[in-house]
């Protein structure tokens, strides 16, 4: 049988419980990183793989080794606090249980189909907590747009693929009142979408990334699959590379649905 053991934190203590994964499928929610990975357009490099062993040894095994490099924020990556709020955490700095959380699905795929700087409202949150219920603290959103399908294109997937230019993105995300509800009323852990920012593509301020990393919740973009998550009741493990000192980093993350 198949176990995952995780640290779950408790009202009074943190205790360790067993996962029966036969009971869950495992959804990963993360883009490879290859040559095709996507970043911001102001990145002045993107992911390199360097080979720098690869065949039979002298003493006879096989070996491979690789070098690689790549800007924090790129593919399925964390923003951790300190990237938009001078005293926020760094990435190595986050309680490692904030990675793990209730999942929410807040699907606006229709909206965004309609229009591509779509931006969840306060509306369509308590919307959804009619549907499904009260969000729970603690809880890691993710905002399903449908816009995972166009990766790695840069073209439809940002709005415009011109190099080291910023200012001409279309796609959807959080807008600032439905963030606010999620982060200081509903204090959830983290904002997560299928897109490359939390806030949309024409955004000039990034008012949504200063809402989110003031209160200490993580930012997750560029997630994968999140089109099969059910609207609740999965978990999300997020776990990112920790990197001191860093403002983010590569992420694997991945959801359990229960079967």
């Amino acid at each position: 049988m198949r176990r995952l053991f995780l640290l779950l934190l408790a009202p009074t203590a943190l205790a360790a419980q067993a996962v029966d994964l036969t009971r869950y499928r495992v959804v990963d929610l993360t883009h490879a990183f290859n040559r095709k990975t996507l970043y911001w357009p102001t990145a002045t490099t993107g992911f390199s793989l360097e080979q720098l062993a690869y065949g039979p040894t002298p003493g006879g095994w096989f070996y491979s080794s690789y070098a690689y490099a790549a800007p924090e924020h790129g593919g399925t990556h964390l923003d951790a606090p300190i990237h938009f709020a001078k005293d926020g955490l760094t990435a190595d700095r986050i309680p490692v249980d904030q990675f793990i959380g209730p999942a929410v699905v807040l699907d606006v795929t229709a909206q965004a189909a309609r229009k591509p700087d779509y931006r969840l409202t306060r509306a369509d949150v308590l919307a959804w907590e009619k549907a499904n219920g009260a969000i729970p603290r603690g809880a890691i959103v993710v905002l399903r747009t449908g816009w995972s399908v166009r990766w790695p294109d840069a073209k439809g997937y940002l709005g415009d693929n011109t190099p080291g230019d910023a200012s001409r993105l279309h796609f959807p995300s959080y807008g600032e009142d439905a963030a606010r509800l999620l982060v200081t009323e509903r204090r959830v852990t983290a904002l997560g979408a299928d897109v490359a920012s939390i806030d949309y593509g024409a955004s000039k301020d990034f008012i949504v990334h200063q809402v989110a990393a003031r209160a200490g919740v993580l930012g997750l973009e560029n997630l994968a699959n999140v089109g099969v998550l059910p609207l609740k009741g999965a978990t999300v493990i997020a776990l990112p590379m920790k990197i001191e000192g860093g403002s983010g980093g590569p992420l694997r993350a991945i959801a359990l649905v229960p079967r």
